[in-house]
């Protein structure tokens, strides 16, 4: 069994996560504000059966989105549709670093943790862009071993800026490992199914089902005035995470994130029946989570 201290929040005493973790004891979901290398160092080995983490893509500066308000003014700053004037209010700012002079010295780390506390039938997925994706699939065909890779995923969408001197980026990349290449679970009767591009080319019967999803996704991402905004610059969408927690965890089981930021991954975990440890050691992040599940009477915030 293994054991670990208390702490505080607003002097409310509250256990760190996994206390009992072995026993099959119902535990509260978890928000912790801590160093991934360290809060993974309590995590006993072959715990966790799905692990989902976006670290940083390593742009080489400091990630930021702005959170605004725009009300009409006569005096306001700036011209709008129709000619109409308005005033813009910043609200707050949510920020990162994401530059690395070392970074796959900074992810191998957290990796090899991840591999360790995965659980024998676990599965990982690490979401990527491209300037680094390549370099972490060797460290990863390294750490897993390369018969463990399972797959490729890209996830594709459209929006955002239009270069002219290049083909425009407009995909990410998943990578997916297990731990045991001939044990490992999927569930691809419980993955949400997607239209067929070519409907006339296949039954009516078929039309109605959908077609279950390939290793290429299209899907959106989170809309700038959509309901679920959290204002985080990297988050991602719900409907990512609740293809891969659907097929790659079993209700009632647990879904770590490591490098949380939003917390996308513990809001679609909770939504499909999961528990979830998301950590992040970014202040802005941790308030984000902090709004995103406040009266959620099932999630503790460890804050040390």
């Amino acid at each position: 069994m293994h054991k670990s201290g208390a702490t505080e929040i607003g002097g409310v005493k509250l256990q760190q996560p996994f206390d009992d973790h072995q026993s099959g004891t119902a535990l509260p979901s978890v928000v912790e504000f801590a160093d991934n290398l360290a809060a993974l160092a309590a995590i006993p080995d072959g715990s966790v059966p799905l692990i989902y983490i976006d670290p940083p893509f390593n742009t080489g500066g400091r990630q930021e989105r702005v959170a605004l308000k725009t009300d009409r003014a006569a005096d306001g700053d700036r011209t709008g549709f129709g000619g109409e004037r308005y005033r813009t209010t910043i609200l707050g700012r949510a920020t990162y670093d994401d530059a690395f002079h070392d970074y796959l010295g900074f992810l191998e780390p957290r990796l090899r943790e991840g591999r360790r506390v995965l659980a024998e039938h676990g599965t990982l997925y690490v979401h990527l862009d491209q300037r680094e994706v390549h370099y972490v699939k060797v460290l990863l065909d390294v750490i897993f071993g390369r018969e463990a890779f399972l797959n490729e995923i890209i996830w594709a969408y459209d929006f955002g800026g239009r270069s002219r001197r290049r083909w425009p980026p407009k995909h990410d990349t998943i990578l997916v490992y297990v731990k045991d290449p001939e044990h490992y679970f999927f569930d691809s009767a419980e993955v949400d199914r997607e239209p067929y591009m070519a409907p006339g080319l296949v039954t009516p019967e078929k039309v109605a089902r959908g077609k279950l999803p390939t290793d290429t996704w299209w899907h959106t991402i989170v809309s700038p005035t959509g309901h679920e905004k959290t204002g985080y610059p990297t988050q991602k969408p719900l409907g990512i995470l609740r293809r891969i927690i659907r097929a790659s965890s079993r209700p009632g089981d647990l879904v770590l994130d490591f490098f949380a930021g939003s917390g996308t991954a513990g809001a679609a975990a909770r939504e499909l029946g999961r528990r979830f440890h998301l950590i992040d050691n970014n202040p802005a992040a941790f308030d984000v989570m902090a709004a995103r599940f406040a009266g959620w009477d099932d999630v503790q915030f460890i804050r040390k």
